[in-house]
């Protein structure tokens, strides 16, 4: 299925068949179409329908999200964003651990605001996946990336998967350039967040069952949940 473009017999290839990504993620690679727009595509041939339609969703209710220009299959081409991740712009010195938790904190609360698109009471849009690296700090302001997780389902839900996740670089030897920052945005994050406990345990097993997580990322579970509650 496409959006916009009409079949894709009917038209050219986005992509020059030798073309090169400029940036790659865990299961998607970027290429550069033109100063304004990207064309980012799952390796996999995950189709992108749901996630572009969220993305559309949030955006209608001003949240700050790439454009979404076409969609085709696993292809989606969206608003090209400058600016370092929020992790290197913290690396860098140009925010401190405190203000990536609180930053993180009101994209969620905004997040939060928004009804899900089936008009479900008590259910949001999840994005399932928001840390530091899913956040661009551009000019206008912080704009999240990386819709592929996105559902409906609880605010509680969602904050208590972004704790985890900054738990798990807080404890991770591994990480050790982020491991003192994530530890200290992670306390200002929860400070400034709802109570993820409701949430907590769903979190931790869909976590649980993240086929890309090492057996000694998934060891870490524990420690990881002990630290969030900590913290509370």
């Amino acid at each position: 299925m496409t959006d916009q473009l009409g079949s894709s017999a009917d038209r050219a290839p986005l992509l020059p068949p030798d073309a090169q990504p400029f940036a790659a993620g865990r299961d998607a690679d970027v290429y550069a179409l033109d100063n304004s727009w990207v064309l980012r595509r799952y390796r996999n041939g995950h189709p992108v329908r749901d996630e572009a339609d969220f993305m559309r969703h949030v955006a209608s209710y001003d949240y700050p999200v790439p454009a979404v220009r076409e969609v085709d299959g696993a292809d989606m081409v969206i608003q090209r964003l400058d600016g370092p991740t929020l992790g290197d712009a913290a690396l860098a010195g140009g925010l401190s651990a405190a203000e990536v938790g609180e930053i993180h904190a009101d994209l969620h609360r905004r997040l939060q605001a928004i009804p899900a698109p089936s008009g479900t009471p008590g259910r949001v849009v999840v994005h399932g996946d928001l840390h530091p690296l899913n956040v661009i700090a551009t000019a206008d302001g912080p704009v999240v990336i990386d819709w592929r997780n996105a559902v409906e389902g609880t605010a509680a839900f969602d904050v208590a998967m972004t704790a985890i996740i900054f738990a798990q670089v807080a404890l991770d030897p591994s990480f050790e350039d982020l491991t003192p920052l994530l530890r200290e945005a992670l306390a200002s994050y929860l400070a400034n967040s709802i109570d993820p406990r409701p949430g907590l345990a769903d979190a931790l097993a869909v976590r649980g069952r993240n086929v890309t997580l090492t057996p000694e990322e998934l060891a870490l579970l524990p420690a990881q949940e002990a630290l969030i509650r900590s913290y509370l």
